[in-house]
């Protein structure tokens, strides 16, 4: 009796909703919300309320969610007859050397580094010990950030990369000779050159006393390094450090439609390798309108980056290190096959690290573990997310190696454009990579409308495979 009267009810309130979205006008029924946020969409909405709220430029963490690099449209070619699988009894080389020319190479054992996240700005000191000892567990190097060096982040670093930036908290002698690689850093993807700064209220006795600030002081990032103030000042101080220091040393900067003029500075410098940071990079914080709005996609400044090294005759001598949005071993394989030597993993390694994160639910979120400023900062277990760091980064390259059994290689290394191929006409011709409609040899991607060439054009069907 109760259940037929609860139906009951049920129905008649079901019937008097439909009724009323159906015949109401659109602007009295709650439709119209759905509408609305499918115009808006709910980010513009919260976010124009935040700001509306604090007439201030916003922070969203971990980057933007617009991502427009097509690595999902790209596939690696694996063999089988007219070209063997390598043996199941080789073992796959991983190894990478970054800045082959310098004094001092940079060698590790896999291409996957953990990129530049800092001590204080972004991570806790818990955090950032746990990646450099998972970093040295898989055979990788870890990067500072635009950080001070912290005696207890370089202890557990097996190799240690440091970034020469615009805080200028480690341009110091001391700090630089101790380093296994420095980077210049110009600008991040996520947020190119903008000026930062955290304000002296924010900031704790131990990361004050690193970074060496008075009382009172702001933590300011600028939008240069001192004293660099024109392009020549960038060339004489790469060259400067290499002389002074013999490791490599390397500039990262904000992938830019301007890729090509930047990389000619770099290349009259004499830099040992280069960090394409495209715009699916993460960060700790950072406006939105810098998230979403601004630099150049992952994909495409890479293949811009590497075709111009190649044209310049110079790709040999400077390594490529590709950073942004970069969360799988098949992004990292894609990556390498188009040139790049090496990955840098950001915001995915520190999922792998974080496996207590859940601890925080549901009352805060995961990123109150890693964050400096975060309630939870001192619940990281360093051991067990070192290791499971670690474990990521291994597990990465045990799936890279597979693939690379499949394609007929015997090292990572090996793996290039030949590899890949794409369901996207333009990425075909953009990437300088074959087209999956039309068989190889039969592709005539020179044209701006990538139009496949007329059939007499094509290469003679009866001409020999590159047989093994």
């Amino acid at each position: 009796m109760i259940r037929k009267m609860t139906i009951g009810v049920m129905d008649e309130i079901v019937n008097h909703y439909m009724k009323r979205m159906i015949q109401d006008p659109y602007t009295e029924h709650a439709f119209s919300m759905f509408t609305t946020m499918q115009k808006l969409t709910p980010r513009a909405i919260i976010e124009a309320r935040m700001r509306a709220e604090s007439g201030q430029a916003i922070n969203r963490t971990l980057g933007s969610p617009i991502v427009l690099s097509d690595w999902d449209k790209i596939l690696l070619n694996p063999v089988h007859m007219f070209r063997m699988p390598t043996e199941d009894s080789v073992q796959i080389q991983t190894g990478v050397t970054i800045g082959p020319q310098a004094k001092k190479p940079l060698n590790l054992g896999i291409p996957i580094l953990i990129s530049g996240m800092s001590y204080g700005g972004a991570l806790s000191l818990k955090v950032k010990v746990a990646l450099a000892r998972g970093a040295g567990m898989a055979g990788t190097a870890t990067n500072s950030g635009e950080a001070p060096l912290v005696d207890e982040e370089r202890r557990e670093a097996k190799f240690f990369i440091g970034q020469y930036h615009r805080g200028g908290w480690m341009n110091d002698d001391e700090s630089l000779r101790q380093l296994d690689a420095i980077e210049i850093q110009l600008g991040q993807g996520a947020l190119a050159a903008a000026p930062m700064s955290m304000a002296t209220e924010e900031i704790e006795k131990d990361l004050r006393i690193a970074n060496k600030l008075k009382p009172g002081e702001n933590a300011a990032i600028h939008s240069r390094i001192s004293g660099v103030n024109k392009t020549e000042d960038i060339i004489t101080l790469v060259q400067d450090l290499k002389n002074k220091y013999g490791v490599p040393v390397g500039i990262k900067i904000c992938a830019t439609h301007f890729m090509e003029w930047e990389l000619e500075v770099a290349i009259q410098a004499g830099v040992d390798y280069f960090v394409v940071d495209g715009a699916e990079a993460g960060t700790q914080g950072g406006p939105p309108t810098l998230l979403d709005d601004v630099g150049l996609p992952t994909l495409f400044a890479l293949a811009r980056t590497v075709q111009y090294l190649e044209e310049r005759g110079v790709k040999p001598s400077i390594s490529v290190i590709a950073s942004g949005g970069l969360t799988t071993p098949g992004h990292f394989l894609k990556a390498m096959a188009l040139g790049a030597d090496a990955v840098y993993v950001g915001s995915i390694a520190l999922i792998a690290l974080q496996t207590q994160a859940t601890k925080t639910l549901p009352t805060e979120q995961p990123q109150q573990v890693p964050i400096n400023w975060g309630k939870f900062k001192e619940d990281l277990d360093v051991e067990k997310g070192a290791e499971h760091l670690a474990n990521f980064l291994k597990s990465s390259v045990e799936e890279m190696k597979l693939v690379a059994y499949t394609l007929g290689k015997t090292d990572l290394a090996q793996i290039n454009k030949m590899d890949l191929v794409t369901v996207d006409r333009d990425l075909a011709q953009i990437l300088r990579i074959d087209y999956a409609g039309f068989p190889p040899g039969k592709q005539n991607l020179s044209t701006a409308t990538n139009v496949i060439s007329d059939v007499t054009e094509m290469t003679d069907p009866d001409e020999p495979l590159p047989l093994q």
